[in-house]
């Protein structure tokens, strides 16, 4: 994708398009901490939520990541994960963001496309 920067100004210097090097894309392997919670959000979307525990490999202990499952397909295979089951999920990270009973809350969700088992 590139972006495009022009001047209102026929004096100023033309500035050419700049390519975007940005990339989203994760790729994780770690084992389901429990069971998925399919919701209903008020919108009327549906998204199947769990958490991916991931072994540190420099240091001890892990990281339990929020794991969100949104499209038909994933969310059907999310619902059919056991607790401590290896798998590996590739998609995207993204920041969500919706009202709380204190104002804006907001948090970081790994968007699963694909969910394999191990």
């Amino acid at each position: 994708m590139a972006t495009t920067k022009k001047s209102k100004n026929p004096k100023e210097k033309i500035q050419y398009e700049q390519p975007d090097y940005s990339l989203n894309h994760v790729m994780l392997r770690g084992r389901v901490s429990d069971s998925a919670i399919e919701k209903t959000l008020p919108s009327g979307d549906k998204v199947v939520e769990f958490r991916l525990i991931i072994s540190r490999l420099e240091l001890s202990g892990v990281d339990t990541l929020d794991i969100g499952a949104w499209s038909t397909k994933a969310r059907r295979s999310a619902l059919s994960l056991k607790p401590d089951e290896w798998i590996e999920i590739s998609g995207s990270i993204h920041r969500r963001f919706w009202k709380g009973p204190s104002g804006l809350a907001s948090r970081w969700q790994v968007e699963a496309v694909e969910i394999s088992r191990i």
